[in-house]
């Protein structure tokens, strides 16, 4: 294996809206390197508006991995990126010694960066019949059910995420034994050194740039592409945000500009989750939106000559 003192990845974390595909290309021209996307919904080619993929110039300015690589018919998760990034990142380093990750999915950055825990392969009937429930029996249904099965598990995820709340509980029930008791188990080690960077703002100045992300979807025709989605929304890639509040729009249970208010809504929490995440991480390295990019590569070349 070669030294992870000869590799280094260079990870942009932060809120979304805030900027990170922007900076992640700026450093791809600069280090001549690839770019890793590790955004959980911007796999899926059938996602393109509500998932802020990135333009077609943008893609065309650096070398793009993981975009549109999926169908939403796809039984992909977490552990099959970690395996495939980690193989793709082995490939590009042969190249560039100095590759890119970027993306807002916290549980996908540390997948790659950290390793994941082991999970046995589940029944994928167990997640369809609990997507069910979410839509017929709403969130605080799964989460008295997880509080019973597994207390431990219950008192340490964000348990507002019915993603979280709904992987627990497919382990819980698939397993008959508690998500917790398959955590923090020995991980392989990386062939890389991490460089995390992290993108912030004032609040207000995030739920702006959030408010108006969202009126561009809109304008770019969102609601169009989730009315073609709409027969397919129990699927698990479909469970997300600016697709939910919609399908309840087309369901008759919202009103369009209630729908539109509540993707608002759910993106500004969404964006606080992921800062309490990343935030965790004491070693990123965090700068304003609006820092120079030279002095984002001063402080990243520093960190590699340190080596």
């Amino acid at each position: 294996m070669i030294s992870s003192k000869n590799n280094f990845l260079i990870t942009i974390v932060g809120p979304t809206a805030i900027g990170k595909t922007a900076l992640s290309i700026q450093l791809a021209k600069h280090f001549n390197s690839d770019i890793i996307s590790c955004d959980s919904r911007q796999f899926y080619k059938e996602m393109t508006i509500g998932t802020a993929v990135p333009e077609p110039e943008e893609l065309k300015a650096a070398n793009h991995h993981f975009i549109k690589n999926r169908s939403i018919f796809d039984d992909y998760n977490v552990g099959d990126f970690e395996k495939d990034a980690l193989y793709k990142l082995d490939e590009l380093f042969k190249e560039n010694k100095i590759q890119i990750m970027v993306g807002g999915s916290g549980l996908y950055v540390d997948a790659v960066l950290k390793g994941l825990d082991y999970f046995p392969k589940i029944d994928a009937s167990i997640r369809e019949n609990l997507n069910k429930e979410l839509q017929e029996k709403r969130l605080e249904f799964l989460q008295n059910q997880l509080k019973e099965l597994d207390l431990k598990t219950y008192n340490a995820i964000a348990i507002n995420n019915p993603q979280r709340v709904i992987r627990a509980l497919e382990i819980c029930i698939g397993t008959k034994t508690p998500y917790s008791t398959f955590k923090n188990k020995p991980k392989k080690a990386r062939n890389f050194t991490s460089i995390k960077i992290g993108l912030i703002a004032d609040r207000e100045i995030i739920y702006e740039r959030i408010n108006r992300r969202v009126d561009l979807m809109i304008a770019n025709n969102l609601l169009k592409e989730a009315k073609n989605l709409h027969q397919y929304k129990k699927l698990n890639a479909l469970q997300t945000v600016g697709y939910r509040e919609l399908f309840s729009y087309f369901d008759g249970d919202f009103t369009k500009e209630f729908a539109i208010s509540e993707i608002k809504k759910n993106t500004r929490r969404f964006a606080k989750r992921q800062l309490t995440w990343f935030r965790k991480d004491t070693e990123t390295i965090w700068f304003d939106y609006q820092t120079d990019i030279n002095t984002i590569i001063t402080k990243i070349s520093d960190k590699i000559n340190g080596f």
